[in-house]
């Protein structure tokens, strides 16, 4: 036994060394693990973000084409039944088909606002007393599927309606919902429609740079 006294020593200090090891993974072990689980979660979140903004260029891109579609296409303006109505009463038709089409598809109207002949359209430049304009301004909670009918429905809308502006963002703490701000330039005529399809107060807009409701609008 004598001889292995000297080695007592060493013998005593790997036991010391194995217990801080020992002692050193439990503490650091829940460690690690925890950094794996949080980088496995930030790496599922990026993912899941990388998803989200992926449909998100999808539906840019399909409202893009629908936009493009709506320039390009020849639809008529409105024409009341009456004729002597308001701006009030020529902006609450269309104004309620609108809002109608909104509802319809499950989208919620978090603000709204609207203003009557602005002042930088071509129509009510020339002809104000021919064309009433009214834009609506309107802030939008929706999700994708949900903002794409809309956008769907407006393009299939038979009087022409005017996207003047849209932003879409996704919500922050829930990439699934978008917020949208959406502005619509809104057309009808100030009388109804003659016989032969033309406005009734229209014979002085023969020498105005417009002719007429079945022609490319200004945009």
């Amino acid at each position: 036994m004598e001889k292995y006294k000297k080695y007592y020593g060493v013998i005593a200090f790997l036991v010391i060394v194995l217990i801080l090891l020992l002692g050193a993974y439990k503490i650091i072990a829940p460690k690690i693990e925890e950094m794996n689980n949080q980088k496995s979660t930030i790496e599922a979140k990026q993912k899941e973000l990388s998803d989200k903004k992926q449909k998100l260029e999808i539906v840019k891109k399909k409202i893009k084409r629908i936009r493009e579609s709506i320039v390009t296409s020849q639809k008529k303006i409105y024409s009341p039944v009456e004729s002597d109505l308001g701006n009030d009463t020529l902006f609450f038709t269309l104004y309620s088909d609108l809002i109608e089409m909104v509802h319809s598809n499950s989208v919620k109207i978090k603000a709204i606002d609207y203003v009557y002949n602005p002042e930088s359209d071509k129509f009510v430049e020339f002809g104000k007393d021919v064309y009433f304009v009214c834009d609506v301004n309107m802030e939008l909670v929706s999700n994708y599927v949900n903002l794409g009918k809309l956008i769907q429905d407006i393009y299939q809308y038979p009087y022409y309606i005017r996207i003047n502006e849209l932003d879409i963002k996704p919500y922050e703490k829930d990439k699934k919902i978008l917020l949208t701000s959406l502005s619509l330039r809104l057309y009808a005529h100030t009388a109804p429609e003659a016989e032969d399809g033309t406005p009734a107060t229209a014979s002085e807009a023969v020498e105005m740079p417009l002719e007429g409701a079945e022609t490319a609008l200004p945009q």
